[in-house]
């Protein structure tokens, strides 16, 4: 179990600095947050209702009746100086906010209607908020490393406790059993839903269990992360039941030097492009390029994806503080696959790994 008076606080008052100087950089009066991982992170409110107004001088949770207790508790244990006002008219409150004022909102959480009926109250559109709080939310602080941390430690416990009852399991009662302890071992819950892909399934890079047996000479992959006060771990390991065939051998060997390869190349400034160039590389060595289908990894806080994207596809750049997964796989249809996944924050000189479970692939 996990010492929760051990953890470290949230720096709250950070968060809001960044935010507003983010505004005062835009010129804009306020910011309308409506994504709920990105009011959590802002106030520590956990309800499913709410959205938060920012400005120069004050912030207000805005929430209905079923968390008019809830919600000024959860802001006080997170020591945020925010208002709580509950209504059924959240727009009506939100213009009595805005006064006018030109206001930003996260684009990518608002739908066309949303932004409509903002305008029409507010006599004026609002703009797309220039700095994204994914981005902001990327480098953590103290308290939340400490929470992924736990995250992290909850799923090698479990993980442990399964594999030696691997070669005796279906893909379902695997991930049952990985469900049920890393709630045991003090997480509220998964941090996505577990995949167990056992054989030719493991050929599905999201596979969803099902009541296939693991038999000798299967490769199985087993990608599962827990849910600790919030924030989430990731982790992914490939094991082979009984011997693995030349071929197979040859699978994990081949993914396995490409992560170590996407991690020596991982270090604060580095294009995160790069190391997804550098996973690849190994893999496209292998003549494996096009069995290597998804990105080779990313950020990882109150969402299981979360800002950095390790993709060739991104321009975005790896800090200091930021978490970030290396996870790369080949995947052959109706053959097998493998991946091979770690959680790892960005330190000053490169990566330290949150995940610790052993990469011995025998079961």
């Amino acid at each position: 179990m996990i010492d929760r008076s051990a953890l470290g606080a949230f720096d709250m008052p950070s968060r809001f600095r960044r935010v507003r100087g983010a505004l005062a950089r835009q010129g804009v009066a306020g910011l309308i947050v409506t994504d709920p991982p990105s009011v959590r992170w802002l106030t520590g409110f956990t309800g499913s209702n709410g959205l938060l107004f920012v400005d120069a001088e004050s912030a207000i949770l805005i929430t209905d009746g079923r968390y008019g207790d809830q919600a000024p508790q959860e802001l006080a244990a997170a020591g945020v100086d925010a208002e709580v006002r509950v209504t059924n008219a959240p727009v009506d409150e939100l213009t009595s906010l805005v006064c006018g004022r030109e206001v930003a909102v996260e684009a990518d959480h608002l739908t066309w209607a949303e932004h409509r009926s903002y305008a029409t109250a507010f006599g004026t559109a609002p703009v797309a908020f220039d700095t994204a709080l994914v981005a902001l939310r990327a480098v953590k602080d103290g308290g939340e490393l400490d929470r992924v941390r736990a995250a992290a430690a909850i799923t090698d416990a479990a993980l442990a406790e399964v594999v030696g009852t691997l070669a005796a399991s279906t893909e379902r009662e695997v991930a049952l059993a990985l469900d049920h302890l890393v709630r045991t071992f003090g997480a509220s819950g998964n941090a996505y839903e577990t995949i167990v892909a056992s054989g030719p399934n493991a050929a599905l890079p999201h596979a969803r269990p099902t009541d296939r047996r693991l038999g000798r000479g299967d490769l199985v992959i087993i990608d599962v992360g827990s849910l600790y006060d919030g924030y989430r771990s990731d982790m992914t390991r490939t094991f082979v039941i009984g011997e693995a065939s030349e071929e197979h051998q040859r699978w994990l060997d081949v993914v396995l030097d490409a992560q170590r390869a996407g991690v020596a190349a991982a270090r604060p400034g580095v294009a995160t492009r790069d190391v997804d160039a550098a996973c690849r590389e190994v893999i496209a060595a292998a003549g494996w390029a096009d069995a290597f289908n998804h990105g080779a990894g990313h950020g990882v806080g109150l969402d299981i994806h979360e800002r950095p994207r390790v993709s060739s596809r991104t321009d975005d750049v790896l800090e200091a503080g930021m978490l970030v997964t290396v996870e790369p796989g080949v995947y052959f249809a109706g053959s097998g696959g493998v991946r091979w996944e770690d959680l790892h924050l960005v330190t000053a000189t490169g990566l330290e790994a949150l995940t610790h479970s052993p990469k011995d692939p025998l079961a």
